[in-house]
């Protein structure tokens, strides 16, 4: 029995999103979230949050035993970017791309 989270519209790159996700992919619940804690990243408190979430589901759905689960599948692909425009010399404008990513977490009991 598999529980999904996601988080949409993440406002960070899928690059930097995918560092953390690569720590996480295969471990325990306990163990993912003692290791997305202690990193001094962005995304790594974006995650700690959706791997708590994703347990939250579990919880609720009463069926799974919430000590035994792990994370079977954990993606994190771009979004849709947003532009802005800065002005530049002789009236030109330039656009600044900011950059949105999607967090998939698939939870799974061994």
């Amino acid at each position: 029995m598999e529980v999904k989270a996601s988080l949409r519209y993440a406002r960070i790159s899928a690059r930097k999103g995918r560092l953390v996700a690569d720590l996480v992919r295969g471990k325990n619940v306990n163990e993912a979230l003692k290791s997305v804690m202690f990193i001094d990243k962005k995304a790594g408190a974006m995650m700690k949050k959706l791997i708590e979430s994703a347990v939250a589901n579990a919880e609720q759905k009463q069926v799974i035993d919430v000590d035994n689960l792990y994370v079977k599948h954990c993606s994190v692909d771009m979004g849709p970017g947003i532009f802005r425009f800065r002005p530049r010399a002789q009236g030109r404008a330039f656009p600044i791309r900011k950059k949105l990513s999607h967090f998939n977490l698939v939870l799974d009991e061994r």
